[in-house]
C-alpha cells in the first residue's frame, strides 16, 4: 500500500491544479452533462450542479413489453462533483418517470469467459464482471487493446466462439438469459455490405431475408430504420459508388450496417465498437443518433475504445476494464468522481476517455521508458510518469470499496428478484421465400457489377476467338484429327483456368453469407440455391456465345444437336468451375493463395487430362489414379471427341476407311458406345453436385467452427486477440 501511495502522491502532484475534483468541471463549455432526474431531456452544455442523491426503482409491468424507468442512481461521489454550481430542482422523494419503452433490461452477475489456451480453458479473458443496461440508456463498455471488451459484448449477446467458456448469470427482464430471435441485434466490428446495391435497396433485401409478413410492411419498416439513423439523404446511392459517383463514407457506412439490425426492431441493440475508423465529426454523428435511437427505448451496449469529451459526455454508463478486470462501472459523471478519489483525477484540458485509458494502458509504460532518455533535454515529462499497474491496482481496490460498486450491486438485486415480461420470437422468413430474395439479389448484383460476369464474358470470348483463329480451316480430314484434338484441349483447359477471375467476386459472397449468417439472416443451404439459380444465366450466356465462336471457327460438324451438346457440355464444365472456386474461397479468405492453389489444380488437372500422354499410358499411382479421374477436363474433352467422331469414318485410299473411334486410337482414350458421352456429361453434373456439397460442409464449418485453415499458412496475417 506505501507503493501505491506514493505513486499516487507522485501522479497527484504532477497534475495541474485545476485537476481537482472542485475544479474538475470547468465554466466553459467543456463537455456535455445531463441534468439528473431527465432520462429523456436533450444534453445540455451546462456545468455540473449539485443534486441530491436518490434512489433506484425499476419496476416491471406484467402483461406487457414496458418497464417503468426510475431516476438513475446518483452514487454518494456525484453530489460533490462542482460545489460551485447552483443545483438542480431536488426531486419528490419517490419520484417515478414512467415510460413506454420497447427495449429490455439486461444485467449480469460475476460472469467470467476463459479461452481456451495451451492449457485447457485457462486464460481468463473476463474476470468476474457485473452490470447492468436499462431501456432508453446508452451503456458503453470502455477499455485498451485486449481488456475484453468485445469478449464481454459477445458474452452478453451469446456470441461466444466454442474455444470461448462462460461462468455466471445473464439476465434478461429479471429471467436468466433467453433472447429469441429477432429480439436483440448485433453489430460486429467490420461489416460487410454490398457495394452495388443502395442504401434503400439494401436495407428492403434485408428486411425481405428477416422479417416474415407483408411486403407494405417491410417497406415501412426499412424508412424508418433510414430515418433512425439518418440516412435519408443517401437513401438512394450506391453503397460502394461506381465510376462516375464516390459511395458512402466509413460513417455513413457504419450506420447502414446498425440499420441493418434496426429492420428487426430489436429491444436490444448490441455493437462492437461503432466508432471504428471514424473520424471525430462522424464519431459525433453517429453517437448523437445513437443518442436519438436510445431515445425511443432501446436498450443499447456497445464497446469503445476511445473517444472525444463530446462523445463522452453523451454516454449513460460506462464499464471500464483492463485485463478483464472491472475497474469501475457506473455514470459516466461518477467514473470522473472515481478517478479523482482513487488519486488520479483528471487534467482540466484532457479528455476524460484520453485519461481513463491513460491510467489503465499498460502500453503507456513502453513510452515512459522511451522517454526518460529525453527528460534532461525537454523537461519531466509529467502527463505519462505514472505506473499503470500501480494505477490499475488503485483503481480495482478503491472501485470495490466504494459506493458505486454498493449501488451497482442493489440495482442488480431489484432486477433479478422479480421476473419480467419474457422476449418473444417475431418468426422467421420461409427457406423457400429466403431462396428467391437472394436469387433475387444476386441477380442483381452480378447484372451491376462488371468484373463479376461482363468482364469474364468478354474475356471468354476473346479466348475462343483467340482460339478458334488459331486452329481455324483444319477441314475433316484423318490428317486433322491431331489438331482439332489440340483445339478443344486448349478451349477446356484456357477457358477453366479463365475461371479464375471469379475469385474475388465469389470471396465478396462468402464474407457476406458469413456476415448475413451470424445474425440467422441466411444459412449455407439458402446461400447456396441463391447463388446457384442466379449464375446460371450468366453461365449459359457465356458458355453459349464461346461455343459458338469456337465451334464455327474451328469448323466441327455442322449439326444442331452436336452444337446443343457442346454447349450444355461446356455449361456443365463451367458449373464444375464455380463449385471448385467456392469450395476454395470458402478455406482461404486471401486472393493470393486462392489464386496459387486453383491455378496450381488446374494445371495438374489439365497434366493428367489424357492429351498430353494418353490416359492409359499415365503412371497408375497418384496421376491415373485418382487424379484422371477426379479431373473434370477428362470427362468434358471426352465427352466433346465422342460427340465430335463417334459415327465417323475416314477414307484411307480408295478402298478402305476407318472409324473416328480408331482415329483416335493413338491421340485419346474414348468409348465406342454412343451414349458414353451422355455418360460423362452425367458425371460433369454430379461433379458440379458433389462440389457444392462439398462448399455447404465447408460453409458450416467456416461460421459454426470459425476456425480458419489460412492462419497455418498466412505469416502477415494479423492475428485477431480478444479485445
Amino acid at each position: 500500500m506505501e507503493e501505491i501511495q506514493s505513486q499516487s502522491d507522485h501522479y497527484r502532484s504532477s497534475s495541474s491544479s485545476a485537476s481537482s475534483p472542485a475544479s474538475r468541471v470547468p465554466s466553459s463549455n467543456f463537455f456535455y452533462l445531463r441534468k439528473p432526474g431527465a432520462l429523456r431531456q436533450p444534453i445540455s452544455f451546462e456545468d455540473s450542479p449539485d443534486w441530491e442523491d436518490t434512489d433506484i426503482e425499476v419496476k416491471v409491468d406484467e402483461g406487457g413489453d414496458s418497464i417503468n424507468a426510475a431516476t438513475t442512481p446518483a452514487s454518494p461521489s456525484l453530489s460533490k462533483i462542482n460545489s460551485g454550481s447552483l443545483p438542480s430542482p431536488p426531486l419528490p422523494d419517490g419520484a417515478v418517470i414512467t415510460r413506454k419503452i420497447a427495449g429490455a433490461s439486461i444485467c449480469w452477475k460475476d460472469l467470467t469467459v476463459t479461452i481456451r489456451g495451451k492449457r485447457k480453458y485457462s486464460d481468463k479473458v473476463v474476470k468476474s464482471s457485473n452490470g447492468y443496461a436499462l431501456p432508453g440508456t446508452m451503456t458503453v463498455i470502455m477499455g485498451p487493446a485486449k481488456s475484453g471488451k468485445s469478449t464481454l459484448l459477445r458474452a452478453l449477446a451469446g456470441r461466444l466462439p466454442d474455444s470461448a467458456r462462460m461462468y455466471g448469470e445473464v439476465f434478461v427482464n429479471g429471467t436468466k438469459m433467453h433472447m429469441p430471435y429477432g429480439s436483440y441485434g448485433y453489430v460486429n466490428r467490420e461489416t460487410t455490405l454490398i457495394g452495388t446495391l443502395t442504401v434503400r435497396e439494401f436495407l428492403y433485401y434485408s428486411a425481405l431475408l428477416q422479417l416474415p409478413g407483408f411486403l407494405c410492411q417491410k417497406r415501412s419498416v426499412v424508412e424508418d430504420a433510414i430515418d433512425s439513423m439518418s440516412l435519408g439523404d443517401y437513401a438512394n446511392k450506391l453503397i460502394g459508388g461506381h465510376c462516375y459517383m464516390k459511395g458512402l463514407r466509413s460513417g455513413e457506412r457504419r450506420r447502414v450496417s446498425i440499420a441493418r439490425e434496426l429492420v428487426m426492431r430489436p429491444h436490444i441493440l448490441f455493437i462492437d465498437e461503432p466508432l471504428y475508423r471514424l473520424d471525430s465529426v462522424s464519431a459525433l454523428l453517429m453517437m448523437v443518433t445513437l443518442k436519438k435511437l436510445a431515445s425511443t427505448g432501446c436498450t443499447l451496449i456497445f464497446t469503445i475504445y476511445q473517444s472525444s469529451t463530446e462523445v463522452f459526455g453523451l454516454f449513460d454508463r460506462i464499464c471500464l476494464l483492463s485485463n478483464g478486470n472491472t475497474l469501475f462501472f457506473g455514470e459516466t459523471l461518477a467514473c470522473l468522481q472515481h478517478f479523482s478519489n482513487a488519486g488520479f483525477p483528471c487534467p482540466i484540458m484532457q479528455s476524460p476517455s484520453d485519461h481513463f485509458l491513460r491510467a489503465i494502458n499498460t502500453e503507456f509504460d513502453r513510452i515512459i521508458a522511451m522517454c526518460k532518455s529525453w527528460q534532461d533535454d525537454h523537461g519531466d515529462l509529467s502527463a505519462v510518469n505514472m505506473d499503470t499497474a500501480v494505477a490499475i491496482r488503485t483503481l480495482e481496490a478503491t472501485y470495490k470499496s466504494s459506493a458505486d460498486a454498493a449501488a451497482l450491486e442493489t440495482m442488480i438485486v431489484k432486477l433479478t428478484e422479480r421476473e419480467g415480461p419474457s422476449l418473444k420470437s417475431k418468426g422467421m422468413v420461409g427457406n423457400i421465400t429466403r431462396v428467391a430474395v437472394l436469387t433475387w439479389r444476386s441477380l442483381l448484383i452480378m447484372s451491376r457489377e462488371w468484373k463479376y460476369y461482363w468482364l469474364r464474358l468478354i474475356l471468354y470470348m476473346l479466348l475462343a476467338l483467340c482460339i478458334g483463329t488459331v486452329f481455324s480451316g483444319l477441314g475433316h480430314t484423318l490428317s486433322s484429327v491431331v489438331t482439332r484434338v489440340a483445339a478443344i484441349f486448349a478451349f477446356v483447359s484456357f477457358t477453366s483456368i479463365l475461371s479464375i477471375a471469379g475469385v474475388p467476386a465469389q470471396m465478396k459472397e462468402i464474407k457476406i453469407y458469413a456476415c448475413e449468417e451470424s445474425n440467422q439472416h441466411s444459412g449455407a443451404f439458402i446461400f447456396l440455391l441463391g447463388q446457384l439459380f442466379a449464375s446460371i444465366p450468366f453461365l449459359f450466356l457465356i458458355s453459349i456465345s464461346s461455343s459458338l465462336v469456337f465451334y464455327f471457327l474451328v469448323g466441327l460438324r455442322d449439326e444442331f444437336s452436336l452444337l446443343m451438346y457442346f454447349v450444355l457440355n461446356f455449361f456443365t464444365c463451367l458449373l464444375v468451375n464455380e463449385g471448385l472456386v467456392l469450395a476454395v474461397t470458402s478455406i482461404w479468405q486471401d486472393v493470393f493463395w486462392n489464386i496459387l492453389i486453383l491455378v496450381s489444380t488446374q494445371v495438374i488437372m489439365m497434366l493428367s487430362a489424357g492429351f498430353l500422354r494418353i490416359r492409359s499410358a499415365l503412371p497408375r499411382p497418384v496421376w491415373m489414379y485418382p487424379i484422371s479421374y477426379i479431373a473434370f477436363h477428362t470427362y468434358s474433352i471426352q465427352g466433346l471427341l465422342e460427340n465430335e467422331y463417334i459415327e465417323t469414318s475416314f477414307a484411307i485410299g480408295q478402298v478402305r476407311t476407318i472409324s473416328g473411334n480408331q482415329a483416335l486410337q493413338n491421340v485419346y482414350d474414348i468409348s465406342t458406345d454412343s451414349n458414353s458421352k451422355w455418360n460423362n456429361l452425367l458425371v460433369l453434373f454430379l461433379m458440379a453436385v458433389a462440389y457444392r456439397v462439398l462448399v455447404f460442409v465447408l460453409l458450416k464449418f467456416y461460421v459454426r467452427k470459425n476456425l480458419f485453415f489460412p492462419k497455418l499458412f498466412l505469416c502477415n496475417q494479423n492475428t485477431k486477440n480478444s479485445r
